[in-house]
């Protein structure tokens, strides 16, 4: 099993939620809203003079886990419905998910998914 973080543009939640819908083996996903920056900072007032704090831009991040054999098709529907072709599209990162047990029911690993 895999996790797949996205960070993306707010305002293409809507449209990625709904092509994730359409992808088999992917039975939800958990969004959260965030701040931060990255690369663009270099071309931004990166700090506050008054408090040091960084300018950071409001982003979504979604977490989907997903078996192994989903994780391109996963991918590549972020690759094109999240993509704006502007600087700061956001990014994805996959990791490997060594264990998973659901509450409700205690059941473990691959069947969780």
């Amino acid at each position: 099993m895999q996790e797949i973080k996205a960070y993306i543009k707010n305002h293409k939640l809507e449209a990625v939620t709904l092509a994730m819908h359409r992808v088999n083996g992917v039975s939800g996903m958990s969004v959260s809203d965030v701040r931060g920056y990255g690369r663009s900072k270099a071309h931004t007032s990166a700090t506050n003079p008054i408090d040091g704090t960084a300018d950071f831009v409001s982003h979504v991040k979604i977490e989907i886990v997903c078996h192994d054999q989903y994780v391109d098709d996963v991918i590549q529907v972020l690759k094109s419905v999240a993509h704006t072709g502007l600087r700061g599209d956001g990014r994805i990162f996959i990791s490997e998910v060594g264990r998973a047990i659901r509450i409700e029911d205690g059941v473990e690993d691959s069947t969780v998914v």
